[in-house]
C-alpha cells in the first residue's frame, strides 16, 4: 500500500499555497470563458450549435479525467499532477492567439480543461490528508479563495473587452486571453514552492489499466461514497438549472438585468462566506445531518422559483439557495475523505468531482427540454425532485451502514 505523501512548504501553510493557487487559477480559466469565449466565437464565425459544444467540451474534460487523476495522485504523489496542470494553465491561455477558425477552440477548450480537472480533485486530496482534524474548515476557506476569483474574473474580462472594443481585428478578445496567460504565472510559481517528502518507489510510477477499473468498481460498492456523490451530482444538478435558467425566467417575467446580476453577485458573497464557517462546524458536529439539512432547503428553494418574480423574494430565495449550496458541499468532500480508505483518496475525491459535474453538465440540458415542453414550474420542479430522492437515498444507506456496524 502507497503510504500518504507528506508535503513541505517553504514559509506559508499549505493551504495559503493551496489558496492563492485557487484564486489564480480559477480566475485564469473563468476569464477564458465569461464572458470573452461566447463574443469570440461568435466573432470567428461561430453558429449557435457550434458555441454550444465550444462551451461543453471544457467540463467534458472534468467528467472524463477527474477520477483517473485521482487514482493517479493515489500512486505517483500530488506533486507531479500540479505540475501537469500549472504546464496547461501557463500553455493554453496562449493557444487561443493562434485561432483563426472556431473549430480549433474544441480541443483547446478540451485541453484548457483538463488544468481544473487536475487541480480540483488533486488540491482537494492535499487538504484532506494535511488536515484530516478540519477538513471542512479548510477546505471551505481553499473554495471561497476560488470563488473569489471566479467572481472577479467576468468583470475584469468584460472591463478588458470594452477598453479594448475599438481596436481592428480580434485584438480586444486576444487581450483577454494574454490576461488568463499573466493570471496563470503566480500559479505554476507556487506549484514549483510545494516540495514532495517521502520515498520514490519505482513502482509508485506505475498505474495499470486494471486499477482503474479495480479502483471505480470499489467506489460504485461503497454505498456511503456512492450516495455521497450521488448528493454532489444532485446538488450540482439543481445549481445548473438556477443559473442557467433563472436569467431568463426573471428577464421573461420583465426583471432588469442589473438586478439579476445583483442576484447571483450576493449568492456567490454568500458561498463564499459562508463555506468556512459551514466547514468548520461540519468538523465540529458532524457532515451527514449537515448534508441532510442542506439538500431539503436546495429542494425547498429550487421549487419556489417559478412560484413569484417579485425580486425581494427572489433575491432571498437566491441567497438562501447559496447558502444551502455552501452547506452540502463543503461537507460532501470532507464526508468521502472520511470514509474513503486512506490509500483510495484521490479515487474517491476524484470519481465525486466526475460525479459532480456530470450533474452539473446534464441539469441545463434536462431542464431545457422539461421547459420548452411544459414550462417552468415543471424545469424547476425536476431537481427538487431529484434532490428529494437523493436525500431519501442517502439517509436510507446511513441507516443501513449503522445497523451492519451494530451487527457486527
Amino acid at each position: 500500500m502507497v503510504q500518504p505523501t507528506k508535503l513541505r512548504r517553504a514559509g506559508p501553510s499549505l493551504i495559503t499555497y493551496l489558496s492563492i493557487i485557487g484564486f489564480f487559477a480559477i480566475f485564469s480559466t473563468t476569464i477564458s470563458k465569461n464572458p470573452v469565449l461566447p463574443l469570440f466565437s461568435s466573432a470567428l464565425g461561430a453558429d449557435e450549435t457550434m458555441i454550444g459544444l465550444i462551451a461543453f467540451v471544457s467540463p467534458a474534460a472534468g467528467i472524463l479525467f477527474s477520477f483517473p487523476v485521482g487514482v493517479m495522485a493515489d500512486r505517483i504523489g500530488p506533486r507531479r499532477l500540479l505540475l501537469a496542470s500549472g504546464a496547461v494553465f501557463l500553455s493554453a491561455p496562449l493557444l487561443y492567439l493562434l485561432v483563426v477558425d472556431p473549430l480549433w477552440l474544441i480541443p483547446i477548450r478540451f485541453f484548457h480543461g483538463l488544468a481544473t480537472a487536475i487541480l480540483g480533485p488533486v488540491a482537494a486530496m492535499m487538504i484532506y490528508a494535511a488536515y484530516p482534524d478540519a477538513k471542512g474548515e479548510k477546505s471551505g476557506i481553499y473554495s471561497s479563495a476560488t470563488l473569489v476569483g471566479r467572481t472577479i474574473a467576468p468583470l475584469v474580462g468584460g472591463i478588458l473587452i470594452s477598453v479594448f472594443a475599438a481596436s481592428a481585428g480580434l485584438l480586444n478578445y486576444q487581450v483577454v486571453y494574454v490576461a488568463a496567460f499573466l493570471a496563470s504565472l503566480p500559479v505554476v510559481l507556487l506549484i514549483l514552492g510545494i516540495k514532495e517528502e517521502g520515498a520514490s518507489d519505482g513502482d509508485k510510477t506505475r498505474v495499470t489499466l486494471r486499477e482503474f477499473w479495480e479502483r471505480l468498481a470499489g467506489f460504485g460498492k461503497n454505498r456511503l461514497l456512492l450516495s455521497t456523490a450521488l448528493v454532489e451530482m444532485a446538488t450540482y444538478f439543481a445549481f445548473g438549472i438556477f443559473e442557467t435558467w433563472l436569467p431568463l425566467y426573471l428577464t421573461g417575467a420583465g426583471v432588469q438585468e442589473y438586478l439579476i446580476g445583483l442576484l447571483f453577485a450576493l449568492q456567490v458573497l454568500a458561498i463564499a462566506l459562508s463555506k468556512p464557517f459551514f466547514g468548520a462546524l461540519s468538523d465540529r458536529t458532524g457532515r451527514r445531518a449537515q448534508i441532510v439539512l442542506g439538500l431539503l432547503a436546495i429542494a425547498g428553494c429550487i421549487a419556489a422559483v417559478p412560484l413569484t418574480a417579485a425580486v425581494p423574494v427572489v433575491m432571498a430565495i437566491g441567497i438562501l439557495f447559496g447558502l444551502a449550496l455552501s452547506l452540502v458541499t463543503v461537507s460532501t468532500g470532507a464526508y468521502v475523505a472520511d470514509v474513503a480508505r486512506t490509500h483510495e483518496l484521490g479515487a474517491s475525491v476524484g470519481a465525486l468531482s466526475s460525479i459532480m459535474d456530470i450533474g452539473h453538465a446534464s441539469g441545463p440540458l434536462i431542464a431545457g427540454i422539461v421547459i420548452g415542453s411544459v414550462g417552468y414550474a415543471a424545469g424547476f420542479a425536476v431537481p427538487a425532485a431529484l434532490a428529494l430522492a437523493v436525500v431519501a437515498l442517502f439517509v436510507l444507506v446511513g441507516r443501513q451502514q449503522r445497523r451492519k456496524a451494530n451487527t457486527v
